[in-house]
């Protein structure tokens, strides 16, 4: 007799083992391992797809079995980041931080697309039908045309989606929703993973588009296992500082267009308003020149943006200084300081770096190099920058400054933006540079000695 297998799952990563112990070594947790219940084998000697279902050549396919054309939903910055709308029978999570306002987003949303003609079923599982009624009140969207639904069950959500057979289904949030056929509490792995899996299914059985909310742990990340994101067909991630009013709706994932993708907001008393220009935005509060600001001419999937690099050096009472990132990567940071001081010649050994980027926005790319190390050498030596000066380039370890992509792209955003003037590698393409003065150096130590005076 065959021994039956059991699998242990980490209710807060996801990691599998053999056997329940107390504490998770994949992410350090202490009691979050549960007993899962593996899926139901099918009949003796089948194969998995074997009673139907055959393989047909790509050059077979009809055009006319191709899906309708995207919905655009008229929300500008939401149909840019989708890759130019919604993609009938595709399914998309989003996440974001509690109270950022990832509800109220899908409710703009909800309301935008049942406008333009599309049926849509707003499921909530964590607030009551009244009250999704009371926020739509206050964002100003009590006529629009959404079916409500109060339901955390699956198999009756689903039940109702096969007679409703709406355009889109908003599920807030995928924690919440309960298969009765798991059994594990809601919000578990095996919920999360089976809940997807039956509204991923669905989404593509009936050319339906689902969108799930999924909440976000403290490390950032969607709980649950990281397969739900391999499930879906794109992955948003809605960001942004409790203390700024901007809202930064990022693609991570999209099977259907541009990944990287970002879409701007702003949090307003009546709902989540787009900001066609966010470059001014994150610049209007820019006021004179100091030492320590750079302004960056960055690249967020296709789209330019302007964002100011903040950085603050100063003599440390400690042994060991501090090194403090906010909107940056932490270990970038120290690389450039390693490369200013073993190329350059300029220690930061006692002082402490505080780096900043400016409108809660996150920069990731490796293009912002030179405008942090020009924030930290203007600070360094309390000097500051032209008001209408850029920065941008890629800076290696032995450094030299590396030319970046779209080079034309960020001239011409800073230029209509009223910078006249961009420091950046040499060899870039910058023909649309227009009427800007370009400075182009070869290396760090050329920035550090002709534009500082240091080193």
């Amino acid at each position: 007799m065959a021994k039956s297998s059991k699998t242990f799952v980490c209710q807060s990563c996801g990691a599998t083992f053999s056997k329940w112990s107390g504490r998770c070594e994949s992410c350090g947790e202490w009691n979050t391992i549960q007993e899962e219940t593996p899926l139901s084998q099918g009949p003796a000697g089948k194969t998995l797809g074997s009673s139907r279902g055959k393989a047909v050549a790509l050059h077979d396919l009809s055009t006319a079995e191709a899906p309708p054309p995207r919905s655009a939903s008229g929300i500008a910055e939401l149909d840019r980041v989708l890759g130019g709308g919604l993609v009938p029978g595709s399914a998309v999570l989003v996440g974001g931080d509690p109270g950022i306002g990832k509800s109220t987003l899908l409710l703009q949303a909800a309301a935008a697309f049942s406008k333009a003609g599309l049926g849509v079923v707003y499921a909530s599982g964590e607030e009551a039908s009244a009250q999704v009624r009371m926020r739509a009140q206050r964002l100003g969207l009590a006529d629009a045309p959404v079916k409500l639904a109060a339901e955390t069950n699956l198999r009756d959500i689903l039940t109702t989606l096969e007679a409703e057979r709406p355009g889109l289904i908003i599920i807030d949030s995928i924690q919440t929703m309960w298969a009765d056929n798991v059994d594990s509490a809601p919000g578990s792995v095996s919920q999360v993973r089976a809940a997807a899996h039956e509204l991923t299914n669905f989404a593509k059985r009936r050319n339906t588009a689902v969108i799930m909310v999924g909440h976000v742990t403290k490390e950032g990340q969607i709980a649950g296992p990281r397969v739900v994101e391999h499930m879906v067909d794109t992955v948003l991630y809605f960001e942004g500082e409790r203390g700024h009013q901007f809202r930064i709706l990022r693609s991570v994932k999209n099977r259907f267009g541009p990944a990287d993708e970002i879409g701007v907001f702003e949090m307003t008393g009546g709902g989540l308003s787009e900001v066609a220009n966010p470059s001014a935005l994150f610049l209007s509060e820019r006021g004179q020149t100091a030492p320590g600001s750079t302004v960056f001419a960055g690249i967020e999937g296709t789209r330019p943006v302007l964002v100011e690099f903040q950085a603050l050096v100063s003599p440390t009472p400690h042994s060991q200084p501090r090194r403090s990132v906010v909107g940056w990567d932490g270990g970038r940071l120290a690389m450039i300081l390693a490369v200013l001081e073993s190329r350059c010649g300029i220690p930061f050994a006692g002082l402490d770096v505080y780096l900043n980027v400016a409108g809660g926005i996150r920069i990731a790319e490796p293009a912002a190099d030179l405008a942090v190390a020009a924030a930290l050498l203007s600070a360094r030596e309390d000097t500051a920058l032209p008001a209408e000066t850029v920065v941008f380039g890629e800076i290696s370890l032995s450094g030299a400054l590396r030319p970046v992509a779209q080079t034309e792209n960020r001239l011409k955003e800073a230029q209509k933006l009223g910078f006249s003037t961009a420091i950046l590698p040499e060899g870039g393409k910058a023909a649309g540079s227009g009427g800007m003065t370009l400075t182009q150096k070869p290396d760090l130590a050329a920035v550090v000695g002709d534009i500082f005076g240091a080193g």
